[in-house]
């Protein structure tokens, strides 16, 4: 693979009693971008993080912050997220009735705009706002909770969205989140993901920084 893969540690799985010291861990680590679901308790059935905490975590970012709302309503909450220091915002497709105005208000807050899917929800239904998109995120376990096994399904999703970017000339990225580890970047990478989301693999490693650069030398392959 000649392309650098993304490599998003998932702060969701760090240790919240010691988060600037997991932050730190990143920032010195090969890791590309922080990844930070935002959960309400009502889209999904967990609740994660709160503004306070998000902004007491990107005071200590030196990195790309990745934010996943996976929340109900998540227009109202745009500019503050802007303000809370997301440089890409990814909302799920379930969760807006009108998409491309959410993708519109998100770019006018000098963010990029992205998508989530859930495992369920079908790759045609982004045909006719791919371009409006920076980066779709394929949900490869179902969204609440760190720690699930990866969903197989997923190779052939990826493979079928890399078909739409292709067709409609897009430069969307493909993001992948859940279950990601040594065993299956490389295939993910082949199928055409751009970046990926590892949480439980890296902040359960005994050694997550060599564990991060030990991922990155098997994308670099």
């Amino acid at each position: 693979m000649s392309k650098n893969t993304i490599i998003a540690p998932s702060v969701l799985a760090a240790d919240f009693a010691n988060l600037q010291r997991d932050i730190e861990m990143i920032n010195n680590s090969q890791a590309d971008w922080f990844h930070i679901d935002i959960m309400d308790g009502v889209f999904v059935p967990n609740i994660s993080f709160g503004m306070p905490v998000l902004e007491a975590i990107t005071r200590h970012t030196k990195k790309t912050v990745d934010v996943h709302l996976m929340i109900v309503n998540p227009d109202q909450y745009i500019k503050t997220f802007k303000d809370l220091g997301a440089d890409i915002l990814t909302v799920h497709y379930e969760a807006c009735t009108h998409l491309h105005r959410t993708l519109q208000a998100i770019k006018a807050q000098g963010m990029k705009a992205g998508v989530a899917l859930n495992p369920h929800t079908s790759i045609d239904l982004l045909e006719d706002v791919i371009n409006d998109i920076d980066m779709v995120c394929i949900m490869s376990v179902n969204p609440g909770f760190g720690g699930q096994s990866f969903i197989e399904n997923t190779y052939a999703k990826v493979k079928k969205l890399k078909d739409l970017i292709t067709r409609k000339g897009a430069s969307t990225l493909i993001e992948i989140d859940g279950g990601v580890t040594n065993k299956n970047a490389v295939q993910l990478a082949e199928a055409g993901a751009d970046v990926l989301v590892a949480g439980s693999f890296v902040f359960g490693a005994k050694d997550p920084i060599q564990t991060v650069a030990d991922l990155k030398d098997l994308l670099a392959v």
